[in-house]
């Protein structure tokens, strides 16, 4: 009896699983049918249990089947929408925490406003993370002395020889050309970027950032960046 039910089991989420395919046939081109098979072997596992059942009470078996179909159900689903439900996610993200940008095609991504209007985006320098906040009224890419000495740009031999006028007076910083420099999918080689000598809550990305990109929108409380492909 516990032979029957099990396998009566697999027999309902095979069905369930070619009235998927049938209910949603845009989605077979993406499904990969070993990931497939995987599942139906997961379900006949943890169902396989059922195969020491020495009594049969109707009811029970079939919500039991009723169940895992359901489960299965939502597992293929949760499969083929993945890329949807993963850009749902990021975007969720990006609405509670603005500095985690939303990559929208493999080389353009969205920015939201984040506290004090500002759009700050989390990026990297030679591979250590950076926060920086996207400012049209810099001309150059601002590194903290933080920011620099965590992507092993600055020591204390670094020479600040270079003047620029700051809101707070003259500054003074040091150019560096830095390997590479990343916000989301955008990915820069061989970036010219000055470390600023006082102390910075947050690196800049100005123009010299947003020249180097095929086009920068604003729209409401939106940001979005065009890298060039």
């Amino acid at each position: 009896m516990g032979l029957l039910l099990w396998l009566g089991l697999l027999a309902a989420a095979v069905a369930v699983f070619f009235l998927l395919m049938r209910l949603f046939p845009e989605q077979r081109s993406g499904m990969e049918w070993a990931d497939a098979f995987r599942l139906f072997g997961l379900l006949a596992l943890v169902s396989s249990g059922l195969v020491a059942t020495r009594s049969l009470d109707l009811g029970l078996a079939a919500r039991n089947i009723a169940l895992w179909a359901a489960i299965f159900a939502l597992a293929f689903l949760a499969y083929a929408f993945r890329g949807d439900l993963l850009a749902v996610g990021l975007r969720a993200r990006s609405a509670l925490i603005p500095a985690y940008a939303v990559a929208d095609s493999p080389t353009s991504m969205v920015v939201s406003r984040g506290e004090g209007g500002g759009f700050y985006v989390m990026g990297s320098v030679n591979g250590a993370r950076v926060w920086f906040i996207v400012d049209t009224g810099a001309s150059d890419i601002v590194l903290s002395p933080k920011d620099a000495a965590r992507a092993g740009l600055a020591d204390a031999t670094t020479t600040f020889s270079r003047p620029s006028e700051t809101a707070n007076g003259v500054g003074y910083g040091a150019p560096v050309t830095v390997d590479g420099l990343a916000v989301g999918p955008i990915h820069l080689a061989k970036v010219p970027v000055f470390i600023n000598q006082a102390p910075m809550r947050e690196s800049l990305l100005g123009m010299a950032f947003l020249d180097r990109l095929e086009s920068f929108e604003f729209r409401g409380d939106q940001l979005f960046l065009r890298g060039r492909r």
